[in-house]
């Protein structure tokens, strides 16, 4: 089955490029087909990383939002087409009017394709709020999947006790948990503009990781591929 991922959060900071980055990876290391697309306008974060796999697009803009769309008809292969948006803080408002005027949950129904929203979460009360405007946004429309980024705290109390998450879990959203990976390995990663898979295979460098921080990368990714391979994507 195709998938059409938009990768949210609203705010910024919570750490939406790195749950697209490391579902860029899980797709290229498991060999299903995918396309992304970015729509930061000032870091292009997503396509820095996965510059020969996404593209930017604009949200104020359906022409260039229907790209989308559009791909998982022009994608050929011999598996079903995937598709990761990284959505940039504050475009929920212009991503909203695009799936509603466009009816984009019944043509992906018709098409098969399985609509997926990741609410990227920190510790803070901003992200409790934001997921329950997602929920009044889209109702029972798409699947949801909450991510409580451990790399943005641990305390995740607020959400679990608030209205929010209860009225996510009432449309069948997953919860689950992205660990932590180690900052300055991860500040290396950024600097090198580089893939997770580059990232543990590149051994020469200024900001190449060392052989027990590419272990660590390795385990990280192991933990969060068992994670991901619990959801039905």
């Amino acid at each position: 089955m195709s998938s059409l991922n938009f990768i949210g959060g609203e705010k910024g900071g919570v750490g939406k490029s790195v749950v697209a980055r490391v579902l860029a990876q899980y797709f290229i290391d498991h060999q299903l087909s995918f396309t992304g697309f970015d729509t930061d306008r000032s870091h292009t974060t997503f396509t820095r990383f996965y510059q020969d796999y996404a593209s930017p697009v604009i949200v104020d803009s359906f022409e260039s939002l229907d790209a989308i769309a559009q791909a998982l008809v022009d994608i050929q292969g011999d598996t079903p087409p995937n598709i990761i948006v990284d959505l940039a803080a504050q475009t929920a408002a212009p991503v909203a009017r695009w799936i509603h005027e466009s009816e984009l949950f019944a043509v992906m129904a018709d098409m098969g394709v399985a609509v997926n929203f990741w609410h990227v979460a920190d510790v803070g009360k901003d992200s409790v709020d934001l997921l329950d405007r997602l929920i009044d946004t889209y109702g029972e429309g798409p699947n949801y999947v909450v991510v409580k980024n451990q790399g943005r705290g641990s305390d995740f109390s607020q959400l679990d006790r608030s209205d929010a998450l209860q009225k996510a879990l009432k449309v069948g959203a997953h919860v689950v948990s992205l660990g932590q990976l180690q900052e300055s390995s991860m500040r290396k990663i950024d600097r090198q503009d580089a893939s997770f898979w580059a990232a543990v295979n590149q051994t020469s460098g200024t900001d190449s990781l060392g052989l027990l921080e590419r272990q660590r990368v390795k385990n990280w990714l192991k933990k969060t591929y068992e994670t991901l391979q619990s959801l039905p994507l």
